[in-house]
């Protein structure tokens, strides 16, 4: 029998502390109609609620726990252009789609910044986005980063930082160049994910926490039913992502947990934020395994890394990724540390979003291995329009294959976890 899930409040988190409104939409009790019932009221369930409202279309969207509570409340709000596995779906399908696939990749950013400007969200979006080479051959990506925008005609929205200006810029001997990108950037996901929900909740959406879904009955006006209600609707989508339990026939062993976990510093004197980020990007090393930080608006350092595939959370977050923030800004060692906190991000074998349809009027999508903020928004756009009859972005991803382990989710994890030591012995050899 499948556990029934545990209604939580959100982790302490620097998102948490600093929120601007805290949520507090009623638990489902009844019944509800709608066109629509999104389940999961992270970036995807968010996005696809409000896209579908602003095209006219009644929606309940049920959340779990709290409105962001998952990976889009906690992340290292890095608004990175792109969804992971495009290049794989070019290659199945040729050149023929790689036009669209160009918008795609940029289409998330964009959302982002139009719901801003429209709703007056206030979610510290800021312009910068910079991949740091760890080695020196990693500097040569950035050659074929200039040829792909160029290709595509793209405003020039670019730098490319040498060791010495990364030097300069960045306040660290770690890194042997920069490439920045001004078209991505950065932001507080947790208000962004709010102030979306608040958008959708005007627009007419009704918002339920707290309120897990214990259930599906399919049929031509698919039941979602929670433990006190349920909601009849046309069409459904499922946003759980890397908390999904719902539809083991389909979904079982394709998206896996991996622990992600960051640390937050005290607020940092305005010469030591100077130092070591001048032009207040978002950064991220070009490894495999991946260390990502920023600063927040009022200054603190925000470093994340070291993603766990195992399944097992370190006993102590501080311990675990502090060592690698003082490996690259070692003069932030009495530096106090307030925030720690982690939780569980979705991550497919083949990096491309599972995305599909059952009974076709069952719409899934999850998986982002890491990198949803951006993509999350585009795939919540991509979700509207297949539930609104418009299938051509969707069945790019829906007609990809995916790989499904056998076993228990947790066999899955540590197959995993062994992939990744590959990586992390090639991250450190080089």
């Amino acid at each position: 029998m499948r556990k029934i899930h545990q209604k939580q409040e959100h982790t302490s988190s620097y998102y948490a502390a600093t929120v601007n409104e805290k949520t507090a939409y009623p638990a489902l009790r009844g019944g509800v109609s709608a066109d629509v019932c999104v389940v999961g009221a992270g970036f995807t369930g968010v996005s696809t609620a409000l896209s579908l409202a602003e095209r006219g279309y009644s929606v309940a969207l049920v959340e779990a726990n709290r409105v962001g509570w998952g990976a889009s409340g906690r992340n290292g709000g890095q608004l990175i252009h792109g969804i992971s596995g495009l290049e794989r779906i070019r290659k199945k399908h040729g050149e023929s789609v790689a036009d669209l696939l160009w918008d795609i990749k940029w289409r998330g950013n964009d959302i982002i910044r139009e719901r801003v400007a429209k709703f007056g969200i206030e979610c510290d979006l800021k312009d910068g986005y910079a991949e740091v080479a760890t080695k020196p051959g990693q500097t040569d990506w950035f050659a074929e980063y200039v040829e792909e925008r160029e290709q595509h005609g793209t405003p020039k929205t670019w730098e490319i930082w040498d060791r010495e200006q990364t030097r300069e810029l960045l306040g660290t001997d770690a890194f042997h160049g920069t490439f920045v990108c001004f078209r991505d950037g950065h932001l507080h996901p947790l208000n962004l994910c709010i102030g979306e929900a608040r958008a959708a909740y005007e627009l007419g959406v009704q918002i339920f926490e707290q309120s897990p879904v214990t259930g599906i009955d399919h049929g031509s006006r698919p039941r979602v039913r929670t433990a006190d209600g349920y909601v009849d609707a046309d069409a459904v989508v499922l946003a759980g992502n890397a908390y999904s339990q719902f539809e083991p026939k389909h979904l079982a062993n394709l998206v896996f947990p991996a622990g992600s976990y960051i640390i937050g510093t005290e607020t940092l004197s305005d010469d030591m934020a100077a130092e070591i980020n001048a032009r207040d990007v978002a950064v991220c090393d070009l490894n495999e395994v991946v260390d990502y930080y920023r600063l927040s608006a009022d200054k603190r350092l925000l470093y994340g890394g070291a993603c766990n595939y195992s399944g097992r959370d370190p006993a102590s977050i501080k311990e675990y990724i502090l060592p690698r923030m003082l490996k690259v800004y070692p003069q932030l060692k009495d530096v106090r540390i307030d925030f720690e906190w982690g939780g569980k991000i979705g991550i497919v074998l083949n990096r491309v979003p599972t995305v599909g349809r059952i009974n076709n009027n069952v719409y899934y999508c999850q998986g982002y291995s890491g990198h949803g903020v951006s993509a999350t928004h585009v795939m919540g756009e991509i979700m509207s329009d297949a539930v609104a009859g418009t299938m051509e972005r969707f069945d790019l991803f829906a007609s990809m294959d995916h790989f499904r382990i056998p076993g228990t989710q947790w066999v899955g994890n540590q197959i995993i976890a062994l992939g990744m030591m590959f990586y992390k012995i090639k991250d450190k050899l080089g």
